[in-house]
């Protein structure tokens, strides 16, 4: 039987890791067996990442709504819960994009909500 030589099939796969690890620092972009376990951590941050960025967003727009809602005398809560008792289904996206770009309109809603 011939002999098998796997050179190619092993440096292909070497150098895909390569080309995803390029740009990190060290042995985690050029060791093939620190890459990879490097890129499967970078994977997991960048799931985690994902999932925290909508927290933040939610974080962020919930800020700029209060701080929005305390100029016309009125707290993030009770604006929230007079909101759903009018049953006005604008949500916090764009509630704090108005707050921020249409404090007017804003000015408007909260004056429906009062």
């Amino acid at each position: 039987m011939a002999r098998v030589k796997r050179g190619i099939t092993s440096h292909r796969r070497h150098k895909k890791l390569h080309e995803l690890t390029k740009g990190f620092r060290g042995g985690r972009s050029k060791l093939v067996r620190e890459a990879k376990s490097a890129l499967l951590h970078a994977g997991e941050y960048a799931f985690a990442g994902r999932k925290n960025r909508k927290r933040d967003f939610r974080r962020l727009w919930i800020t700029q709504m209060g701080i929005a809602v305390r100029a016309e005398g009125l707290s993030y809560s009770k604006f929230i819960a007079a909101l759903k008792l009018k049953n006005i289904l604008l949500d916090r996206k764009i509630l704090a994009d108005l707050a921020v770009n249409n404090p007017e309109v804003f000015k408007k809603v909260v004056a429906e909500v009062k």
